[in-house]
């Protein structure tokens, strides 16, 4: 009794209920809670057909249209086919054979700013310093496609053939004009490499009829004193370099016939020098004219050894740059003419040499002579 009363204020009804607990059987109750927990999970697989069973599932519903988009469905709708209307292809006609087709027709055709004066894309060989002259797939050489239709001595019937070259245009563009409207289309125009607007000059010429032709600067025999101008070619130098010379020369305009020499008696006269040149003339289908101001020229051999179109100039016609000296000159040439049958001539782009040649042109007898472009008198030996 004494020592429930000594004993702290709750301290009894807590060692009761700490005694009670101890007597619960934990371990038996925890074991039959597993029993009846496994049991219960057995049953659940064997009576529910429920693979998925203690799994999350979540429904999604699922749209196999896609949503619009207009951009993807434009690209994945094929175009409609086109209705394409049929190109009519104009051969030409070879004589005693069968209609070809030539790239140069394809070409003109494909674009409809190309006329007739402008140089035909297959006859042109595109490189870094601009367009070469080349012979076409078909063999068509620039000589043939370039040349003025004409008559030929063989065709003239019995009239005397006159061939003039005016050379040195482009330099002056009011000069160049004067000529190209004042003189005959039969008249063959030279041009110097050196013009600012060659490409429009030379078309100009071509669409009002006239064959035109290259002149390229030779290595005279004073030179350097007496110089032609830049890019000369040059005696005993390696060939590669006369070549790349002659190859920005010729890339200065296009559509003519072939090159003029511009001085060059030095040059001429060395095989060993001008073969390479020649051999490349041939090989790019291009004629060759001598001015015939020197008689040791190796020109018409290295001509006819490379089949390059060949003539030569049987006169200048303005060495004295006047009027009256000129009209004489243009009789040696009538009267060479009458004595072969032909003859070719040479002036100068001067606007006196222009004037007069435009009025004894315009008196020629033409029942006795006829004014033909330098390519109708060209000849080929192979």
């Amino acid at each position: 009794m004494t020592g429930e009363l000594d004993a702290p204020l709750g301290r009894k009804r807590r060692a009761r209920a700490a005694s009670r607990a101890a007597h619960i059987p934990w371990g038996r109750l925890g074991a039959g809670l597993f029993i009846l927990l496994a049991l219960g999970i057995g049953g659940w697989v064997v009576f529910v057909d429920d693979p998925l069973g203690g799994r999350p599932v979540a429904e999604t519903p699922i749209n196999t249209q896609g949503p619009a988009n207009a951009i993807a469905d434009d690209l994945a709708t094929p175009p409609p086919p086109e209705t394409r209307q049929p190109v009519t292809l104009t051969p030409l006609e070879a004589p005693g054979g069968p209609s070809i087709i030539t790239l140069g027709d394809m070409a003109a055709a494909a674009d409809p700013a190309a006329s007739d004066a402008d140089p035909r894309a297959d006859l042109t060989e595109r490189t870094s310093n601009g367009p070469l002259p080349r012979v076409g797939a078909d063999g068509t050489r620039p000589f043939d496609a370039y040349a003025r239709p004409s008559v030929t001595p063989a065709s003239a019937g019995g009239r005397k053939l006159i061939g003039i070259v005016v050379s040195g245009l482009g330099l002056s563009e009011s000069s160049t004009r004067d000529a190209i409207q004042s003189l005959p289309g039969t008249m063959t125009l030279a041009f110097a490499p050196y013009g600012r607007n060659l490409e429009q000059l030379t078309r100009e010429a071509r669409a009002d009829g006239h064959e035109i032709m290259l002149e390229i600067p030779l290595e005279p025999f004073d030179y350097p004193q007496n110089d032609p101008g830049p890019h000369t070619l040059l005696v005993e130098q390696p060939p590669r370099d006369n070549l790349e010379k002659l190859y920005w020369l010729m890339t200065r305009m296009g559509g003519y016939t072939g090159v003029l020499n511009h001085m060059g008696a030095r040059f001429t006269a060395s095989a060993a020098d001008f073969s390479p040149v020649m051999e490349e003339l041939g090989l790019r289908g291009l004629s060759y004219l001598d001015d015939g101001s020197s008689n040791r020229s190796v020109a018409p051999q290295l001509a006819r050894q490379n089949a390059v179109p060949y003539a030569r100039v049987d006169r200048p016609l303005d060495t004295n740059p006047s009027r009256t000296a000129i009209l004489a000159a243009l009789e040696d040439i009538r009267a060479t003419a009458d004595a072969e049958g032909r003859a070719i001539g040479i002036v100068s782009a001067l606007p006196v040499s222009i004037r007069t040649l435009a009025e004894w042109a315009n008196g020629l007898d033409e029942n006795t002579y006829l004014l033909v472009p330098i390519s109708a008198l060209s000849t080929t030996q192979g």
